[in-house]
Parts: C-alpha cells; sequence; structure tokens
C-alpha cells in the first residue's frame, strides 16, 4: 500500500505543533535560529517552515534587525501558523515550492530550512534553488536528522506500530531519516555551488510530559496516521496504548526524556 508520507493535513498540523513541537523540534530549532548572522536590513527565507517553530525563534532573533519570508508547500501547516503566531510587520507567510522558489536570483542573506530537506522529492533540486536565492555570501543552514537508531523515541515508535502490521507496515519513520549520512549532502552542496560547507552531529534532549501524550503526538501529528486508518483503523487505541507502555519503559514518564540527535549544515554562496 502507497502512503502519502507528506500529506500533513486536517488535524496532524495542530497536534504536530501542540505534541511534537516541544518535545522533539524546539531544542534544534533554538539552535539553528541561533546560527543566522544578524545585521540591520537582513532578509531571511525559511523553507519547509511547518507550523512556524523556527519561524517563532527567527521572528525572536531578528526583532527589530531584519525581515522573515516563512514558507511551506502544505497549506494546512502554513494556515496553522499563521494562526498561532501574532501578524508581525516583518513577517511574511507565503505558499511555495521549495524546489521551485518564487523568488528572484539573489534575494535573500540567508535561506533556512529545520528538518525539511528529506521531504523534498527532489533533494538536489532544494539546495539548487536555495543557492539561486541566495546573495553573494548568503548563508544556508539546514538540518537533517541522523539516523533513527540515534532517535530512539522515533525508532520505538516505528517499531511499535510495525508489530501491528507484519505484511505492509506504514514506512513514514523511514522518510525523516533518510539524510543521515553527510557525504551526499555535502557532495550535492558543492555541485550547486556553495563553498565553507560544514557540518556537524548535534545532541539535544527532548522532553514530554507523559508517554501517553508523546504516543498521541508521534501517532495524531504526522501522516502515519493516515496510513494506520487506511490499514486498520480499529487498531489505532491500541497501537497508541502500545506505544505509551513502550516508550514508558524505555525513556520513562511524567516526564519523558528522549535524547535526539540531528547533523547541522552551513554553507555559503560565494
Amino acid at each position: 500500500m502507497a502512503d502519502n508520507d507528506a500529506a500533513f493535513i486536517g488535524a496532524i498540523p495542530q497536534n504536530y505543533d501542540r505534541y511534537l513541537g516541544p518535545m522533539l523540534f524546539q531544542g534544534h530549532a533554538e539552535d539553528i535560529a541561533a546560527r543566522v548572522a544578524v545585521r540591520p536590513g537582513v532578509q531571511v527565507l525559511e523553507v519547509a517552515c511547518g507550523t512556524g517553530i523556527v519561524t517563532r525563534r527567527l521572528l525572536d532573533r531578528l526583532r527589530g534587525q531584519g525581515s522573515l519570508v516563512a514558507t511551506d508547500l502544505n497549506e494546512a501547516m502554513l494556515a496553522h501558523g499563521r494562526r498561532e503566531i501574532a501578524p508581525d510587520p516583518s513577517l511574511q507567510w507565503r505558499q511555495a515550492d521549495a524546489t521551485k522558489l518564487p523568488f528572484a536570483d539573489g534575494a535573500f542573506d540567508a535561506v533556512v530550512c529545520q528538518f525539511g530537506l528529506m521531504f523534498f522529492p527532489d533533494k538536489a533540486a532544494g539546495i539548487r534553488e536555495a543557492f539561486r536565492v541566495l546573495r553573494s555570501g548568503g548563508q544556508y543552514l539546514f538540518n537533517v536528522w541522523d539516523a533513527i537508531e540515534h532517535n530512539p523515541i522515533t525508532r520505538i515508535t516505528h517499531e511499535t506500530v510495525a508489530e501491528f502490521f507484519p505484511t505492509d507496515p506504514p514506512q513514514f519513520y523511514r522518510v525523516p531519516f533518510s539524510l543521515h549520512e553527510p557525504e551526499p549532502l555535502v557532495r550535492m552542496l558543492g555541485e550547486a555551488g556553495f563553498e565553507a560547507i560544514e557540518w556537524r552531529r548535534l545532541d539535544k534532549t527532548g522532553t514530554g510530559p507523559s508517554a501517553a501524550e508523546a504516543a498521541t503526538g508521534l501517532i495524531d501529528g504526522n501522516p502515519i496516521v493516515d496510513a494506520i486508518m487506511q490499514r486498520r483503523p480499529d487498531a489505532l487505541p491500541e497501537i497508541k496504548n502500545a506505544l505509551a507502555v513502550n516508550i514508558a519503559a524505555e525513556l520513562g514518564d511524567r516526564p519523558v526524556r528522549c535524547p535526539l540527535r540531528a547533523v547541522v549544515f552551513s554553507a555559503r554562496r560565494p
């Protein structure tokens, strides 16, 4: 059965932002926003902004210094971000395909992307587009997840769900961890024309109020819920319960503490 692993629609954006944002994404969002070089008049583009988890941090970082355009292909995720983040004259929301950006050459001083590149159907095109819209000396910052083995809460989720579908398990959790090898990305960056390419692995620890809430977010906060509903909708409560038990057994409960490892890249346009 084919799954649409990019379909962040329906109630998914709300659950993603509420449950997964604080637990999985907040620490790395703070890190990547802090890496943006800020000066008066700086213009920043965020691609694959989702519900605005990094957008919030970028706004705080740029306050009074520059402007931000936050883009995502998924209108449902953008709509949630617009509702949750107060209007700001320095922020513009825009639906856009990161592999075919609707901006002029050399329009921005920095391009930022948190955990989005893995979902691009053409990764090299996304990197080339970031290069195109950057000015000379412009900064490209993005991160990707390290291997799923180094991110136990998502490994537990993938393994738990698979136990309920021995012949056709949903594969969503393979997608976010598919770019953990740095070398292919370094090569694509170089082929696009980037220089000063650097990368490092970065460990954070996420926390969640409870294993039950973590399980809700990890199932209802991304397209795996639709894959489950297509296969065995009656099993959804049982899957969440089993996941909560497995998370608590390995990562604790009230709170859950989950190690999170990403690979952070930076590069410059000459």
